[in-house]
């Protein structure tokens, strides 16, 4: 598995939702199962099998999470600069097509979240940002299509 690199608010998120999943949803599946068991023959027994599968649900995305954490490296953001993009800055991008304005935050895989205006580092229009510099115009290829930007604003 490839490094991942994350902020140490990134890796501490992961952090709390393993010891979430070992503390609370392992125990609360695990109680599921016994009482499932205790209602008789497992073989006919749905509520025991609906445990079992989520049982194997959260031990697989637990196992994702900790090999998440085991190639994880952590961003010193105070080594990160603002003269040209790359992961940790903010970037203030202009639509030269629609005149449309956004920013984007650009972060690891593992903290993107459009919502939050958080994308990955691995996507085509982050891609395309990445290394310039502010006023610079750029084409990205995208599954649409060729987008292009004007690179407004880069900062932390």
């Amino acid at each position: 598995m490839a490094v991942s690199y994350m902020t140490e608010e990134g890796y501490n998120k992961i952090l709390a939702e393993i010891n979430y999943l070992e503390t609370v949803k392992r125990p609360e599946i695990s109680a599921q199962i016994a009482e499932a068991r205790d209602k008789g023959d497992l073989s006919e027994n749905a509520e025991y099998d609906a445990a079992k599968d989520a049982q194997g649900i959260m031990e697989a995305k637990l196992a994702q999470l900790k090999q998440l954490l085991s190639n994880a490296r952590l961003i010193d953001e105070s080594q990160v600069k603002t003269d040209v993009v790359q992961i940790l800055n903010k970037v203030k991008i202009r639509n030269t097509k629609s005149d449309a304005v956004m920013t984007y935050t650009l972060v690891s895989d593992s903290e993107a979240n459009l919502k939050e205006g958080k994308i990955s580092v691995n996507t085509p229009i982050a891609q395309g940002l990445m290394g310039k510099k502010a006023g610079d115009k750029v084409d990205i290829h995208v599954p649409s299509g060729i987008m292009s930007f004007e690179i407004m604003d880069i900062s932390i």
